[in-house]
């Protein structure tokens, strides 16, 4: 059966939407809001760079979609030491490059040196583990030796930083890789990026060696998939509705039941992993440096509200920094959590001494309450910090939004320049969230709020090498309180992962890994 989209004419005089004029058999179009600042696997922890680098690349490890479940990816099979320090992984035969190179263990300690190695400066380094050396015992054997035991490792590998990469195209590219191509292993193929616009991939005809949770191992049913950039939400919808576009995981909340009503669309839902959206703050700059602003900035925010307003309750209220599913959560601090009294956040600045002024806005020693906060430019992060900004203006906080392109966003976030931030993350646990924001040594980023604490290192380091569940409880827990007590972000909600796409497709599997519902996009095609 063949598929053809025509362009999209113009929606309206403010939301048009164009769409590339080509159109192929089992071709999709996929509607996202925002773009990445790259797509260099070890360089950016972008979610929409993760959507695209699943599928022009692959890593060692799999997770299956139930979020639980390592399964098989470059690697076949694996053997762990007794004593955790050692990681064997035994590569498939008959890998290649896009470009027909075969992918050999070689490629993989290349991969994996790049990403740990200081020169790279990788946001994300810690997740490869405290790495010892990693070792190409013959073409298809890799032994992954750390210098202490990391209960995470495998999960952590599944990820899209772990991408293994071609030598040869990161040094002929330099600076540019990532931005100007990419050759992966992956069941697609770079094509071509417009950055803010669009990014296209093809189908990688010699790929044969996909994941074995997925019924298609490969090649791909699809032949070519479109990354659309689209950040207004009303045109999203649009575009699913009318058939323009194919499949979003960006769905508008007003939208939801439209879609679910619309005869061809399908809407799907995953609650299998974690979302949240929140506001840090840089604890080290005035005014947001005194703990009792924060706190009262926390309890001025109406979760509720904000839930309800605008997302029509399709999210959940967050009062916590992670979801209180999470296997890793402390129950005793359910009671400590801030929530929405405004009366307690004026009673708060009012003995610390922050006067109102005649504008309304408060003071102190010639310090004005007015912190500047850096956002994504884009329809959902617009509507969040305008909400928080309403609710913090009750209290006499002047909260100046400063919103950027994504892709320049992620360098802006990487300075000192602003005292708040907003910011959207995926996880599984409490401790992967822990050890992402929180050590030290990742200032400026992805530790925006520049929390430098020697006890949190420790319990860090310890949870991360513990071996039994208690050990790392107690120091994830630990961690976990100190960071809320000291009142670090304003957690703002949890978001599930919620799928539409064209009746006329297969039904889709929403999978979380890293938020990047398609993943590698094996099983995505049309109904015959």
């Amino acid at each position: 059966m063949t598929h053809k989209r025509p362009l999209l004419a113009t929606l309206a005089a403010s939301t048009a939407l164009l769409l590339p004029a080509f159109a192929a058999a089992q071709e999709i179009t996929v509607v996202r809001e925002v773009d990445s600042n790259n797509y260099d696997p070890q360089r950016s922890v972008a979610r929409a760079a993760a959507e695209v680098l699943f599928m022009m690349g692959d890593t060692l490890v799999s997770l299956e979609p139930d979020m639980q479940t390592v399964s098989d990816g470059l690697a076949h099979s694996w053997e762990i030491s007794d004593d955790g320090l050692v990681y064997t992984f035994h590569l498939k035969e008959g890998v290649t490059f896009c470009d027909g190179k075969p992918m050999t263990a070689d490629d993989v300690v290349y991969s994996i040196n790049r990403w740990v190695d200081p020169e790279t400066a990788s946001p994300v380094a810690w997740r490869a583990g405290d790495v010892d050396e990693v070792v190409a015992i013959d073409d298809l054997t890799v032994e992954y030796r750390l210098n202490a035991p990391f209960s995470d490792l495998l999960y952590q590998l599944t990820q899209s930083f772990g991408t293994i990469v071609d030598r040869e195209n990161v040094e002929a590219l330099g600076e540019d890789f990532g931005i100007n191509g990419f050759n992966g292993t992956g069941p697609f193929c770079w094509v071509d990026w417009t950055p803010r616009d669009q990014m296209i991939i093809e189908r990688n005809p010699n790929y044969t060696w996909g994941p074995s949770f997925y019924d298609n191992q490969g090649p791909a049913h699809l032949e070519r998939i479109v990354w659309q950039v689209v950040p207004e939400s009303s045109t999203r919808t649009v575009a699913v509705l009318t058939g323009q576009s194919d499949i979003t995981q960006y769905v508008p909340p007003i939208a939801i039941e439209q879609l679910i009503a619309a005869p061809n669309v399908e809407v799907v839902r995953s609650d299998e992993a974690f979302w949240t959206y929140f506001m840090g703050f840089k604890i080290d700059k005035d005014p947001v440096a005194d703990t009792e602003v924060r706190i009262a900035m926390n309890l001025a925010v109406d979760q509720e509200a904000i839930a309800e307003d605008l997302f029509f309750g399709m999210v959940e209220p967050a009062f916590s920094y992670v979801s209180q599913a999470v296997v890793d959560w402390d129950p005793t601090l359910d009671d400590r959590l801030l929530r929405h009294d405004v009366d307690e956040a004026n009673r708060i600045l009012d003995e610390a001494g922050w006067e109102r002024g005649p504008d309304g806005i408060r003071a102190r020693d010639g310090v004005r309450l007015a912190p500047v906060a850096y956002i994504f430019a884009g329809s959902t992060w617009g509507g969040i910090a305008e909400a928080v900004q309403a609710d913090l203006l009750q209290i006499g906080v002047a909260m100046e939004i400063q919103a950027f392109d994504a892709t320049v966003a992620w360098a802006r976030l990487a300075t000192q320049e602003f005292d708040m931030f907003g910011m959207s993350f995926p996880y599984i646990t409490a401790g992967e969230t822990l050890n992402l924001y929180f050590r030290s040594q990742n200032v400026p980023t992805p530790n925006r709020m520049n929390w430098i604490d020697e006890r949190t290192d420790e319990l860090l380091r310890t949870g991360m090498a513990a071996t039994d569940m208690e050990t790392q409880l107690e120091a994830y827990h630990e961690v976990l309180g100190k960071v809320h007590d000291e009142a670090v972000w304003i957690p703002i909600f949890h978001e599930p992962m919620i799928i539409a796409h064209s009746s006329a497709m297969a039904p889709v599997v929403p999978h979380n890994n890293y938020g990047a519902g398609l993943y590698k996009g094996m099983d995505l095609r049309f109904l015959d």
